[in-house]
């Protein structure tokens, strides 16, 4: 029985009770005339019913010698004496039913709660078991969301004043109320984990979903899935991008606000010209879409999900996850990098984004020294992590900082931090000469260790570990800036200089091992671009930016203006802010009057032209 059919069931006996009761008082105000003190019964009383005062049952039982006294006195008729008699019996039935209802209540509570917890038993045996890497990969949601951390560094009046200045633009606001209202109001943007929607993004047109492929040693394998509009936009998409047309790539945009190759073109192109804010917002329109798209089973947060990379439908999103990881990284907040970047991880394993090679930078940055060295540990590769040159050198830059606490310092079963450094300088020697010329070392120190046979080149014969290691020193050159590092760094390096001198055979003992390691003789991580891995930005792609944009005066313009005509369900979109053209990229702002989520403003000779979702 479920509880609020008990309720019921208890309500109506209650109600039924209170009724006889109320029938016997009044038998009892007539028989008595009102001699008793009490003519009436609180309600409330009834809750305690069950019950019996000792007192209150002395007070009965005098009431009831009283009466005895009255009916002798009186001398009132035997129908008078049978009454009392049905009373008495009416009590002692009524006493029995409250005793019997709360019996039964207590049962059936009993017996609620055996089923809520064989219910909790058995969805527990029914949950996958984890395996040795989930602990360390598990995500923390909480600092997924960019804002909280950004409130953490700064507070949360400059987040707001921030968040003010990007949607600055006057009448604005007042226009984007009204335009919204034109056609069934303002919709409300459903709110999400991996970013933050905005308030007048479109509304998620379910133009691609998420479907469930199979569960295999303890894991949900997923796919991402294309309706036949998507098809349908995607071949307009590369038709676009085979005649290096941006404008066509922004007009599939018009009809599919959530078409994810096109969005994470255009991130890229603004993300060139020099306007990030543009490309976060490309970027977070893309994650907002694949989100609302997700599986009700896929749970990614908890290391029990995977989605493989081998699906071309799945690759947007690695693509996405990690350039939303990037531009964490470069507002500083590192932490919620981390967390995407053990998301990506524990996504794929095969490592195809090349998150493995940067996890150990965020982990640095956002001082997760003990994590680090745990997830160095626990997670299942085909090499030991410390094999690699990024991990080699940063589980030795984690130990120098975890050896300032006192519990560390008391744990003398791992190695410290300067045995780490000097394993890593054997390993792979090629990594300083390029520290000293990235970060740069200027002392002449360095010059001289660069002298020496073992360090003197910064190429090695495997291409791999050479790709591996401009990897590295492109991601993570900024921690070697810190003094302390370096000062380890110098101490390790004249140490390894001194034993190679005294012991020839150490660097082929390290040889050999790295041989072992990488056999290789092409790059096996040639598919990850060493830029994808840098801080710097260029400001123009790789090649001419004109190659890319439609002339205008071919009818482009005009292209993107026929498209935006059949806006649907589009049009009644909430306006977005107003954006200030002023000093900025000309290119810039005239394809950003291309994108449907843009509003330029009104009174510009474009004006006309210019997509707007409130037609």
């Amino acid at each position: 029985m479920s509880g609020r059919l008990l309720k019921k069931v208890l309500k109506e006996h209650e109600e039924s009770k209170l009724q006889n009761h109320h029938d016997e008082e009044d038998e009892d105000e007539e028989q008595l005339g009102g001699s008793r003190g009490r003519s009436s019964i609180n309600p409330f009383d009834l809750l305690n019913e069950g019950d019996e005062d000792p007192e209150s049952e002395k007070e009965t039982e005098i009431d009831d010698e009283k009466k005895d006294e009255e009916a002798d006195t009186v001398q009132l008729p035997s129908k008078n004496k049978s009454k009392k008699k049905k009373k008495k019996k009416n009590k002692e039935t009524r006493a029995n039913v409250v005793v019997k209802a709360e019996t039964t209540f207590d049962e059936t509570l009993e017996a609620l709660s055996l089923n809520a917890n064989s219910k909790q038993e058995e969805l527990q045996e029914t949950k996958p078991s984890p395996s040795s890497s989930r602990p360390v990969l598990e995500i923390d949601p909480k600092y997924l969301n960019l804002e909280n951390e950004l409130r953490r560094m700064y507070g949360s009046k400059v987040v707001r004043s921030l968040e003010s200045s990007t949607q600055a633009g006057g009448p604005g606001p007042s226009r984007q109320v009204r335009g919204g209202g034109r056609r069934g109001g303002v919709h409300h943007i459903t709110k999400t984990v991996l970013i933050t929607p905005m308030e007048n993004w479109a509304r998620w047109d379910r133009s691609f979903s998420m479907d469930f492929l199979e569960t295999k040693d303890g894991y949900n394998y997923f796919r991402y899935t294309h309706s036949s509009s998507y098809e349908q936009a995607q071949r307009a998409f590369q038709a676009a991008q085979n005649l290096h047309d941006l404008n066509g790539v922004a007009s599939v945009l018009i009809n599919n606000p959530y078409h994810i190759d096109s969005l994470i073109t255009m991130a890229d192109y603004f993300k060139f010209a020099g306007d990030h804010q543009m490309s976060a917002d490309a970027i977070g329109k893309c994650l907002y879409g694949l989100e609302r798209a997700w599986h009700p089973m896929f749970t990614p947060f908890n290391g029990t999900s995977r989605l493989k990379y081998s699906h071309d439908a799945n690759k947007p999103f690695f693509t996405a996850l990690f350039a939303h990881m990037r531009n964490m990284d470069r507002r500083g907040c590192h932490r919620s990098a981390l967390e995407v970047c053990k998301l990506l991880l524990s996504l794929d394993t095969d490592n195809p984004v090349g998150a493995l090679f940067c996890v150990d930078y965020f982990a640095l940055r956002a001082e997760e020294y003990a994590w680090l060295e745990e997830f160095s540990e626990e997670y299942q590769s085909e090499n030991s992590l410390w094999l690699f040159p990024n991990f080699s050198y940063s589980l030795a830059i984690a130990r120098v900082y975890l050896e300032k606490t006192e519990e560390s310092s008391l744990d003398s079963s791992k190695s410290s931090s300067l045995d780490l450094m000097m394993q890593a300088l054997k390993l792979h020697p090629t990594v300083l000469k390029k520290l000293v010329d990235k970060v740069p070392l200027k002392d002449q120190a360095w010059g001289k260790m660069l002298k020496h046979y073992y360090f003197r080149s910064d190429q090695s014969k495997n291409p791999s570990l050479d790709h591996l290691i401009s990897i590295y020193v492109e991601r993570n050159y900024l921690i070697w800036r810190l003094p302390d590092v370096q000062k380890l760094l110098k101490s390790a390096a004249e140490l390894v200089i001194k034993q190679l001198d005294d012991k020839e055979s150490d660097a082929e003992d390290f040889l050999s091992v790295k041989e072992e390691a990488f056999p290789a003789k092409h790059n096996e991580y040639s598919h990850l671009s060493i830029h994808d891995f840098s801080d710097s930005v260029p400001t123009l792609p790789p090649d001419n930016l004109q190659n890319f944009v439609a002339d205008p005066r071919m009818g482009g313009g005009e292209q993107v203006a026929a498209g935006g005509g059949g806006g649907g369900h589009h049009q009644q979109q909430q306006a977005p802010p107003v954006r200030d053209v002023a000093n900025r990229n000309p290119l810039a702002v005239f394809l950003e009057s291309m994108l449907p989520w843009v509003n330029l403003g009104e009174g510009d000779d474009d004006a006309d032209h210019q997509p707007d979702n409130n037609g």
